[in-house]
């Protein structure tokens, strides 16, 4: 059977690996455009594994993320990469967000997120010195890994499997043919018994070319980072979450430990003018078109425009984005933090401008497509992987 997998991201690997894994015989082949694997999602994320305290209970989300925790853990164990429990702190500022607060602790609780405990301000300052707020609920599971490594070692785990993975093809063109999927680049096109799209940023484009339905679409938004001077490292021991907005699916700017030892300061949501737009001089105007022309987010920006104006104010003055910060860390200033590197967001949005929270994964025909897999999703991986293969 040849299986092939659109997609070098985690994902996309975690899936090819499962499926070099359990389906002997079958000649497993993933394929993406770019030259190395890991490189735009799984490549920029915050590198935190969630422990699952937000899904809600019974999501995908839910149940994938405790399952892709533990079977995270062990392989990194298993290969030697690094994983790091150093815990995490969602933090409630003022007396307003300790309901949301509770309603986190009970989501956890519902979905057996283990070690939880409910911080008073004082018992927050112990494990989180700098930090400031009225309570705080700590999760001492959730953990820093080191997610383009473990791309890395699924992809050299395909490789011993028998699989292949395919850089530098662009898929171009889909095209049925009887039960099989014919797959195009701009000078080769190969064929498939089953193909199982992960593309992630274009992720909708590609699901449209296998007959799938147009939405949701990709929004793409850009997530800006800064990252704490080595100097300053020691503001943060863990990780320091904010109580987040429960209308986004968005986590709002929090602290960051890495498994380097740096502190990254971030992210915010603004829209980014290229679907793989890192930067804000990155705009592709063909994109920019397909992203305004949507009915979704004209719906969307209409709902939420004064909190894109927010966003977008934070993301043109420092200070602005550093007072937000401050809000958890009062001792932070704009002399402790440098520019870091953004990542891109992948959001599916529906045409009435909602915001697809959950993991979402259609079929047509011989082809699975996964229209929509934002955090954590790295995190899930490998149970993601397990579902989609239960599945086939």
């Amino acid at each position: 059977m040849r299986i092939g997998v659109v997609g070098a991201g985690i994902l996309g690997l975690a899936i090819a690996r499962r499926l070099t894994a359990t389906r002997p015989g079958a000649r497993v082949t993933v394929l993406d455009k770019e030259a190395r694997v890991a490189a735009h999602q799984t490549g920029h994320n915050s590198g935190v594994a969630h422990a699952g305290l937000y899904y809600a209970p019974g999501s995908l989300k839910a149940t994938l993320c405790r399952r892709g925790i533990g079977l995270l853990k062990e392989y990194c164990a298993e290969k030697g990469l690094p994983y790091e429990e150093c815990g995490k702190v969602v933090v409630a500022r003022d007396a307003g967000e300790l309901g949301p607060l509770e309603e986190i602790g009970r989501r956890a609780t519902a979905n057996g997120v283990p070690g939880l405990r409910r911080l008073t301000a004082a018992e927050l300052r112990e494990i989180e010195p700098h930090a400031a707020g009225v309570a705080a609920l700590h999760s001492p599971t959730t953990a820093i890994v080191d997610f383009p490594a473990v791309a890395r070692a699924f992809a050299d785990d395909v490789a011993e499997g028998g699989g292949e993975v395919r850089l530098g093809f662009e898929v171009v063109r889909l095209g049925r043919a009887g039960d099989r999927v014919r797959v195009g680049s701009a000078g080769e096109e190969l064929v498939f018994d089953l193909l199982i799209v992960c593309a992630g940023l274009q992720s909708d484009r590609v699901a449209r070319l296998a007959g799938d339905a147009a939405e949701p679409a990709i929004v793409p938004f850009r997530g800006e980072y800064y990252r704490l001077v080595p100097s300053r490292t020691d503001l943060v021991r863990g990780l320091i979450y904010p109580v987040p907005d429960p209308r986004y699916p968005f986590l709002g700017v929090h602290f960051t430990r890495r498994v380097d030892g740096g502190v990254d300061v971030g992210p915010n949501a603004v829209l980014a003018l290229a679907r793989e737009g890192y930067r804000r001089r990155d705009v592709r105007p063909a994109d920019l078109w397909e992203t305004l022309r949507f009915p979704g987010f004209r719906h969307l920006a209409r709902r939420h425009w004064r909190t894109g104006a927010k966003e977008l104010y934070g993301s043109a003055v420092k200070r602005a984005f550093v007072a937000q910060a401050r809000g958890f860390v009062p001792e932070l200033t704009a002399d402790d933090v440098v520019a870091a590197p953004a990542g891109v967001r992948a959001q599916a949005v529906d045409p009435d401008g909602s915001l697809v929270d959950d993991f979402r994964i259609g079929r047509v025909g011989p082809v699975v497509t996964v229209r929509n897999a934002p955090s954590p999703a790295a995190t899930s991986s490998l149970a993601i992987a397990e579902h989609i293969t239960a599945r086939l």
